[in-house]
């Protein structure tokens, strides 16, 4: 099976250091993957390495079945990358720089209607002739990623694509990326958890140079949680209702916490670990006629996750991949 993005047993030495060690993975093509790890993980070096930008110690990078390493030239083809620091020459207008980055790529799709195409997308037109130096830190990261587009590349690898940017500019770009997904596959590093877990399909987290976990967000949520609960705000008497649950097979405790309205609570429950208790407790509240205004699991966070791997508590949670 030919993926879009393989890498097997890279590794990176800095002298004696072990920045990146024996990790291997792949991405599939329509992925978009979130790419995790405090400072000093190896993230932007493993980064780096796919994009040739450094080469590796040992091990392989292949970008749509071509090594990064023997073929840079027509690997690097197959990528759009975007830095945290957007490589941009300020004093060029964005049609002006746009031009440029379409010759340096060699792109042979028909110029005008290409630019045109990546700067509606981007939503960058209206500054097409606009200095870059006097755009806004927003436009400057839309033209950053404009010039990634450029050529069409199946892989976009992008470094922290929202940082520094407002709630409003963090959206119209997590939004984007999604759409871009639809017809690349995408590598996203990004400190804002909640972005990761909004828009990639699958999460790899790496600690120490290596990878400590690969999975989906929700998957890694019921692996590194040992909570089974749901809170359930239910309409009725309290101290009926906590009858009626404790009775209910697999239910290990349910507690009422704070009454939210008049005689309505949250109640706080938690099952054996494999058992779905909530089709029981939505059969119970129909025969007392009790009303249900909320029911939720209480899933970990990503941001929950990566603190609790990354601080060693859980390692080499791999998901199984086929």
């Amino acid at each position: 099976m030919l993926f879009m993005i393989e890498v097997k047993n890279l590794t990176k030495h800095y002298g004696d250091k072990k920045a990146v060690n024996d990790i291997s993975f792949t991405v599939n093509d329509g992925e978009i993957l979130g790419f995790l790890g405090p400072n000093g993980a190896g993230k932007s070096t493993t980064m780096n390495m796919l994009t040739g930008y450094i080469s590796s110690t040992s091990g392989q990078a292949f970008i749509n079945g071509v090594d990064i390493l023997e073929e840079p030239i027509k690997a690097k083809s197959f990528i759009g990358y975007l830095p945290e620091i957007p490589p941009l020459y300020v004093d060029m207008t964005v049609h002006a720089y746009l031009n440029f980055m379409f010759d340096l790529k060699k792109c042979k799709l028909p110029r005008r209607s290409h630019l045109k195409d990546v700067m509606t997308l981007c939503k960058i037109i209206d500054v097409e002739n606009r200095l870059i130096k006097n755009l806004s830190k927003g436009y400057k990261q839309r033209v950053g990623l404009a010039q990634a587009l450029i050529n069409n590349p199946p892989v976009l690898i992008l470094d922290e694509p929202t940082v520094g940017l407002d709630p409003k500019q963090i959206i119209e770009i997590r939004t984007l990326i999604k759409r871009l997904g639809k017809n690349h596959t995408v590598i996203l590093s990004s400190h804002i958890l909640s972005e990761i877990q909004a828009v990639c399909d699958r999460v790899i987290i790496i600690n120490h140079g290596v990878i400590s976990a690969d999975d989906t967000a929700t998957n890694l949520s019921n692996k590194v949680s040992t909570d089974h609960r749901i809170i359930a705000r239910i309409d009725g008497p309290k101290a009926e209702i906590l009858q009626a649950i404790r009775a209910v097979n697999g239910i290990k405790y349910v507690r009422a916490d704070m009454e939210r309205e008049k005689n309505i609570y949250d109640f706080e429950i938690e099952a054996e670990p494999g058992i779905d208790i909530r089709r029981d407790i939505n059969k119970i509240t129909r025969e007392h006629n009790w009303d249900i205004l909320l029911l939720k699991t209480m899933e970990m966070t990503l941001e929950d996750i990566f603190l609790k791997i990354t601080m060693g508590e859980t390692v080499q949670m791999k998901g199984d991949k086929t």
